[in-house]
């Protein structure tokens, strides 16, 4: 049976996607919570991480050891950095960087020295996207709040579409290990408008039913 697993950072997104699963029963590895169930023919695993590079990145390396899962997709949400990108809308990562690592000279903004300078969605599980922005997720331990902050990320990285918290970590994570990997985001705010903070709980009260069916259609597709 394949098993697909789903990581996320928060609990309300963890109980949204508990809706798709079938027979579920929860679990909890390490004090990290998840839920395993069906979805068709394949098993569906999520785990919620916690919030930041370094939870999500113990997480996918608890979640992979534990269950070897074929395809790991990391859900969750993003702020907008590009005028394209609405809240609600879905922002699929063709590619995702870090926009807050710098190791010096002979590495490009954003490369752990080592490591490629930018981590590639598996095209596979890209290809089965639909009615989703596509494009550069940015990644940092940082939640984007200001004018300021978005412009220095911009200048780094202007392909950008949206930044987050763990996608990076996760990437990482799933590109050592050797794990196909897509991250599938959100938008719930968009930095640096006046009325930001707002928009982000606005959100909250607004079910992102959008996020699940097209999660939804990727795991259906996936043989």
């Amino acid at each position: 049976m394949t098993t697909i697993g789903i990581i996320v950072a928060m609990n309300k997104e963890f109980e949204l996607l508990k809706e798709l699963l079938s027979d579920s029963k929860l679990h909890q590895i390490n004090n990290l919570k998840c839920a395993v169930g069906n979805l068709g023919d394949k098993r569906i695993v999520i785990m919620q991480s916690g919030i930041g590079k370094v939870c999500a990145a113990v997480a996918t390396v608890e979640f992979i050891k534990k269950f070897q899962p074929q395809y790991i997709i990391n859900s969750g949400l993003a702020g907008g950095i590009d005028s394209k990108c609405k809240v609600m809308d879905i922002v699929a990562g063709s590619e995702v960087v870090y926009h807050d690592v710098w190791c010096g000279e002979g590495n490009s903004y954003g490369q752990v020295q080592g490591l490629p300078p930018r981590y590639q969605a598996n095209q596979t599980l890209l290809s089965y996207v639909s009615d989703c922005h596509i494009g550069l997720i940015c990644s940092g331990d940082k939640f984007i709040s200001n004018s300021q902050e978005l412009s220095a990320i911009k200048e780094q990285f202007p392909q950008g579409l949206a930044v987050d918290m763990e996608s990076g970590a996760i990437a990482q994570v799933c590109h050592m290990y050797n794990i196909p990997f897509l991250s599938l985001r959100i938008i719930s705010d968009n930095p640096g408008i006046d009325n930001h903070w707002q928009q982000y709980q606005n959100f909250w009260q607004q079910a992102p039913q959008t996020s699940l069916s097209i999660i939804k259609h990727i795991l259906n597709q996936i043989s």
